[in-house]
């Protein structure tokens, strides 16, 4: 049996098939839009672009960018390309910032998305042997329910759990044997936590061999923490629901980047601040074009997430595109002073650090007309807190470490275990006061 299995043909085309592909969706997605959603004919025209001027792939960089506020504006279904009754299932955002961004498939588009989650899962190395416990939230969020019907699809079996009830989610998973969690990697570092004070070695006592992770960024660092925790293969898997929800682009093995399903999918990448098209590795904001979607074609959609991209042969055998590890989004980047810091980074240097544990927590203020940052971190063993010479000794480290890296001068707060907020679902790291009076 191969080592890298590959559940599709169209995972291992040559660059100029993959455009081939991707110049005919276009052309046909540009049309669909201009004929059936008044809002994009309006912009297109706006732009002076017509479905006959995208002649060439590159002609994409004539089409206007779609960004969450065009969601919000037609909400709910004015961005759809089809009545209403062809709708068989809708999704939604949260809505947190606002009107939530409502999505909606067809048949046809659930036929597509169950054949994307199954490549993603494969790559990972899931098959009809395994045994899935999904730890997302069911409900308007796109990842349990997508990632549920991919799995399905190749055979697996699924145990819908939703999130929440974690020891009742370990209790399950031993006894019934499940050897994939799909979660946020927050609450699966949280879950392990719970296992162990449950009297439960997760790399012992479970079966579990892979860990699908997505709906939050994390580092590597954060991967390292899963895998010592669970024992496992961690992987992480992207995608949004404006896009199709998860299904976009997933790790193999490998672990050098995410694969994007092209022939289903345009990535670009641009300058955040000027919409420049950037070149082949330099980093930017990513842009995703969708070309099979029927009931909600997207052109040029700002996902906000900072990345590159590497066209390199994978050595999984996959010639598709990978996004490198995301290191953050142009919307959470924080400017302290005059420097710019992703979330991700102080992350990074966190994790790195002897002696502490996964969960922390930011906070921006102003002191006067200064910017301020602080970070509440988590002990990995609360007997540090018994020697005031190795606790101020480990906070100066952290200290150093952040203003040497990253240019900041942090003041960090190491708290006892357990302290600091779990998260079920995308874990609240950044707390920015600087609005407030």
């Amino acid at each position: 049996m191969d080592k890298f299995r590959i559940w599709s043909e169209n995972e291992k085309l040559d660059r100029e098939q993959y455009r081939a592909i991707q110049l005919e969706r276009l052309k046909e997605t540009v049309k669909r839009v201009y004929e059936n959603v008044p809002y994009y004919r309006k912009k297109l025209q706006d732009s002076g672009v017509e479905p006959g001027d995208i002649k060439s792939l590159e002609d994409i960089r004539r089409i206007p960018f779609t960004v969450k506020e065009d969601f919000r504006e037609n909400y709910p279904f004015g961005l759809f390309a089809v009545p209403t009754k062809q709708i068989v299932r809708f999704h939604a955002s949260s809505g947190t910032t606002g009107k939530p961004t409502v999505v909606g498939y067809t048949k046809n588009d659930m036929e597509t998305w169950k054949e994307l989650i199954a490549r993603i899962v494969t790559m990972v190395g899931v098959t009809d042997e395994d045994i899935a416990q999904i730890s997302f939230g069911y409900g308007l969020f796109t990842g349990a329910f997508g990632l549920h019907q991919g799995l399905e699809h190749i055979g697996a079996s699924v145990i819908p759990m939703s999130s929440g009830n974690t020891k009742r989610q370990i209790m399950i998973m031993k006894d019934f044997g499940s050897t994939a969690l799909i979660s946020t990697p927050s609450y699966a570092l949280h879950m392990a936590e719970v296992a162990k004070e449950m009297g439960i070695d997760p790399k012992k006592d479970l079966k579990l061999k892979y860990g699908l992770f997505g709906g939050e960024g994390s580092t590597e660092a954060m991967r390292c923490e899963l895998e010592e925790a669970w024992g496992i293969l961690a992987t992480e898997n992207y995608g949004m629901s404006e896009l199709i929800g998860p299904g976009v682009s997933g790790e193999c093995q490998v672990l050098k980047g995410m694969h994007i399903n092209e022939d289903h999918f345009i990535p670009e990448i641009i300058d955040p601040d000027t919409g420049e098209v950037l070149g082949e590795g330099e980093v930017g904001e990513l842009v995703i074009t969708t070309i099979t979607k029927e009931a909600l074609p997207v052109l040029r959609y700002r996902t906000g997430d900072i990345t590159s991209l590497n066209y390199d042969k994978c050595e999984c055998g996959r010639t598709t595109v990978r996004i490198d590890k995301i290191q953050g989004r142009s919307d959470d980047m924080l400017i302290l002073g005059g420097v710019n810091v992703f979330p991700s980074q102080i992350e990074e240097v966190l994790l790195n650090s002897e002696g502490i544990g996964p969960h922390y927590q930011i906070k921006v203020y102003k002191q006067g007309y200064l910017d301020k940052i602080e970070v509440d971190v988590e002990l990995a063993d609360a007997d540090v807190l018994e020697s005031f010479q190795r606790l101020e000794s480990l906070n100066q480290n952290i200290r150093e470490r952040l203003r040497s890296i990253l240019g900041i001068d942090a003041k960090v707060n190491l708290v006892e275990p357990r302290t600091l907020a779990r998260f079920e679902g995308k874990a609240k790291r950044v707390i920015d006061l600087r609005g407030e009076k």
